[in-house]
Formats: structure tokens, sequence, C-alpha cells
């Protein structure tokens, strides 16, 4: 959980430096138990009403987490010395979700590049990608 709040109030729209695989990850998981959850209580919830609140909630939250998980995303691959821009490859039909999730489960460079401090140094917990302290746990 702590990779994921990481995300949102340290990181929430930075899209300089990098980001480790544990990171997008971990994220990329409580959110798709957020998602799984919410859809699970909202159409609980829905049941006592006329109408159904679960596609107004979700895309509520979906738009809310569109940028964080693009921040994220741009990190992971700036970790693995690509550019930004390599979140695009997603949108290549057929084999542009496949190339994509190689991308993000592939290992990130050792040591600093070009777009940062290695996030694996030893002192990666007490400082984020950018280095401003995170937040006590």
């Amino acid at each position: 959980m702590k990779w994921y709040l990481k995300v949102l109030i340290n990181n929430y729209a930075t899209f300089s430096g990098r980001a480790r695989r544990k990171e997008f990850w971990m994220f990329f998981l409580f959110n798709l138990i957020i998602i799984f959850g919410l859809s699970l209580l909202l159409d609980f919830i829905s049941g006592f009403f006329d109408y159904d609140i679960v596609p107004l909630v979700l895309g509520i939250y979906l738009l809310g987490i569109l940028i964080p998980y693009f921040g994220v995303a741009v990190r992971r691959l700036h970790d693995s010395g690509k550019s930004g821009g390599y979140i695009f490859v997603y949108f290549i039909p057929f084999i542009g979700g496949i190339w994509f999730l190689i991308l993000m489960a592939t290992e990130g460079d050792k040591g600093p590049n070009q777009y940062g401090p290695d996030p694996k140094s030893p002192n990666s917990d007490e400082i984020d990608d950018i280095g401003k302290p995170l937040l006590d746990n």
C-alpha cells in the first residue's frame, strides 16, 4: 500500500525521474483491487436505487487515477533508459499491449542514467525519485 500512496501523494503528476518495477506493479495491483472492490460495493448499493451508480463512480475514480498512472508508467520507462514517448506503444493495434507489458516488466538500468539516480540505491526508501523526502510510514 505504501507504493500506491507514494504515487498518489508524493508523485501525483510527476513525469520526471525513475520508478522501480515494484512501484509500478504495486500501484497497478492496488488499482485493480480498488476497482474490483468498488465495483462489488457499488453494485450492491445500486440495488437500492432506480439507477446504476457503478459507471459514474468508477468513471470518476478512473479519471482521478489517470494522471498518476501515466506518471508512474513514464517514470518506469525512464528507469529502463527509454523516453516517456514509449507510452504510446500501448496504442499500437494487436502488439502494443504486449510490447508495453514487456517494457513495464523489463529490469531498469543499474546506476544513474539520463533520467536520474537508480531508485534501487541504498537510500531509495528515504528519498523519492526527484530528491524529495518521502512521508513517514
